[in-house]
């Protein structure tokens, strides 16, 4: 996926999501409360869900609904996007 190489919001919603999960980590170490932690937890699966739904939406666009391409090309994107979903939703 070339394509997302280029786009700097998605960069910047991995390094956020890096920091939640350091932050996270230092909940963890530093012996916070449990709400707390469940809070700082739930917003990086938040922020998760939120670059999972980005690069979806990238992977649509470019792998399945791009007018130029070939039909073998859109079934294999359209393969490769329900494997991922498969394996997120797990």
């Amino acid at each position: 996926m070339a394509h997302l190489q280029t786009d700097d919001a998605l960069l910047k919603r991995v390094r956020r999501i890096a920091g939640q999960v350091t932050a996270i980590e230092r909940a963890l170490v530093s012996g916070k409360d449990c709400a707390t932690t469940l809070h700082l937890t739930a917003a990086t699966r938040g922020a998760m869900n939120g670059l999972m739904d980005a690069i979806i939406e990238s992977h649509v666009r470019e792998h399945v609904a791009r007018p130029d391409l070939s039909d073998d090309d859109r079934a294999a994107g359209a393969e490769q996007l329900i494997a991922a979903i498969r394996r997120y939703s797990k």
